[in-house]
């Protein structure tokens, strides 16, 4: 390794129960575009839809103010125990994306909803936890539609989807709600 690479940390120890994200290599990506930004001990970021907490833990690790959310029970769980297996504070929140929040603003926040398009409508169990509706953006357009209510005038939105759902349907809503693309 020469003196000029970066190194990348190890991921976050990580526990995953039934019905819960498991970070995959669309976490990673998120993960590595996060540590891009300049997050520091005044940076307050968002997990939203927060899942297994990874995210949450590794925006920690890196110094910032952390808040999670997740409107599973089962996910508010297991990011509240991986904060904990990380030596990591998160403020952990159940609720329905930044409904958990109210009048809170970010500097980053970060997602990893559900974006593959799923085949029925009512998802049973653990399938929840993947259903991103018939076009694959039945969160990706909340988390549009959210995003100028909880970022900061100069905040970043850091959102993975797939080429499945849209991807420029994704900046022309966001750009409609203000907010420029980076």
């Amino acid at each position: 390794m020469t003196s000029g690479s970066l190194t990348t940390p190890a991921p976050p120890r990580c526990w995953v129960p039934r019905g819960v994200y498991a970070p995959q290599a669309d976490t990673r990506l998120l993960r590595r575009a996060m540590r891009r930004e300049e997050i520091t001990c005044r940076t307050d970021v968002l997990d939203l839809g927060t899942g297994s907490g990874v995210l949450a833990a590794e925006a920690a690790r890196l110094g910032a103010r952390v808040t999670a959310v997740d409107i599973s029970w089962r996910a508010v769980g297991a990011a509240w125990i991986n904060a904990l297996l990380n030596g990591q504070t998160v403020r952990v929140r159940h609720g329905d994306m930044a409904a958990a929040v109210p009048g809170r603003r970010f500097d980053l926040v970060v997602a990893n909803p559900p974006y593959v398009p799923a085949p029925c409508d009512s998802p049973r169990g653990s399938a929840r936890a993947w259903d991103a509706g018939r076009d694959g953006r039945l969160l990706i357009d909340r988390i549009c539609d959210a995003a100028p209510t909880v970022l900061r005038s100069r905040g970043t939105l850091l959102i993975v989807q797939s080429h499945l759902c849209g991807i420029d349907d994704t900046l022309a809503r966001l750009g409609r709600a203000g907010l420029p693309r980076r």
